[in-house]
């Protein structure tokens, strides 16, 4: 046996879990955590090394899943038919385990008969996921007091992403400026007014809520009839704007083409996924979110694009230390994406708005 499965079964060890090790299979999709499908003779279960690089206080991160999934749990009535994602203890009753040499682990329960999508196929997918978002921030409306850890300070602080892209540039650590140029003059250009979220908010006009921060489609499981939906990835669920939400699923979700698609003319906003994602949304939405917030959505779409492709691209200049990459350009490639879909969504701006604007007054009429 692999010195790196005997290393796993002993880390498995360390957890509440009953039967004999059957199989372990390594999980290759997300970008910062690694992730391994366990099963046993008795269950099966989701095992994944936390990065201990992004998140720099495990135990608080632990303490907000734990809150989250208990409170979703019970809730088991009204979200996701009563089938949830559950923290599977340490012997020792931990919601994680820190191995000496291996660093820390959690481990949760797998969702049978799940499965996710690189690209949506359908309008009724891109409804659920609309509707999933918008449940998971209605369910998130009366967690109890403290408020949840900050796990990343910052994560959708665009006026400091625009710094550390800045930053980036001017220090050109593995000197790849040269191979981005025309991604870099046109990200630079647009960051004027990409402030604007942070801006309502600091006026009061948009309230701060607990949401996900992290709604790639990737973080969706659909079961086998493509329509209930599981949420999945916790671990940036903080209080921040409803718009970051909506604007990041619809950056993933109504894409034409994934994020590592390398052309670029397979890549633009599908307008009607977005119409049945945003009728979904509303669904769950409505009877809280307020008029601001409603004209905050579309603005979302955009700030968060540009967000992510000078995310991208400042770890394609950094030489790669945050996102998992495959190959050299990766990154640039993902850049060079989002900015396609950010120019897209500049030309169906107004379009969006219209079809926001007609759901909402529709069903609060």
């Amino acid at each position: 046996m692999a010195s790196k499965q005997l290393d796993i079964i002993r880390i498995l060890n360390a957890f509440a879990i009953q039967g004999d090790i059957t199989n372990i299979e390594p999980i290759a999709s997300g970008y910062i955590n690694t992730t391994y499908k366990i099963s046993t003779t008795s269950n099966t279960f989701i095992l994944q090394k936390i990065n201990h690089t992004i998140f720099k206080n495990v135990p608080q991160l632990t303490v907000n899943i734990i809150r989250i999934t208990e409170h979703l749990s019970s809730k088991a009535n009204t979200y996701s038919n009563g089938k949830n994602l559950r923290v599977i203890p340490t012997k020792e009753n931990k919601g994680y385990y820190r191995e000496e040499k291996h660093g820390y682990w959690r481990m949760f329960n797998y969702l049978e008969n799940t499965k996710t999508f690189p690209i949506l196929e359908n309008k009724i997918q891109a409804e659920f996921l609309g509707k999933a978002f918008g449940e998971y921030q209605k369910m998130l409306l009366d967690l109890p007091k403290p408020d949840l850890y900050e796990t990343i300070p910052n994560f959708h602080n665009t006026e400091v992403r625009i710094q550390q892209f800045e930053k980036a540039i001017s220090i050109d650590l593995v000197n790849r400026i040269s191979t981005a140029k025309e991604e870099i003059d046109y990200l630079l250009s647009s960051a004027k007014g990409m402030n604007v979220i942070q801006e309502l908010g600091k006026q009061g006009k948009l309230p701060k809520r607990n949401i996900h921060q992290d709604t790639k489609i990737s973080n969706i499981l659909f079961d086998k009839d493509n329509k209930t939906t599981f949420i999945i990835d916790l671990d940036t669920t903080m209080l921040g704007y409803l718009a970051y939400d909506f604007g990041d699923a619809v950056r993933t979700g109504m894409n034409t083409a994934n994020e590592n698609e390398k052309n670029l003319n397979k890549v633009s906003l599908n307008l009607s996924f977005f119409e049945a994602f945003t009728q979904g949304y509303t669904k769950h939405t409505k009877d809280f979110i307020t008029p601001d917030e409603i004209a905050s959505l579309v603005v979302g779409v955009k700030v968060i694009t540009f967000e992510q492709a000078i995310r991208f691209l400042s770890d394609y200049l950094n030489g790669d230390t945050y996102y998992k990459t495959s190959y050299t350009t990766e990154n640039l490639t993902r850049a060079k994406v989002q900015i396609k879909l950010l120019k897209d969504i500049e030309f169906k701006y107004r379009r969006m708005e219209a079809i926001v604007h007609t759901n909402f007054h529709k069903k609060m009429a």
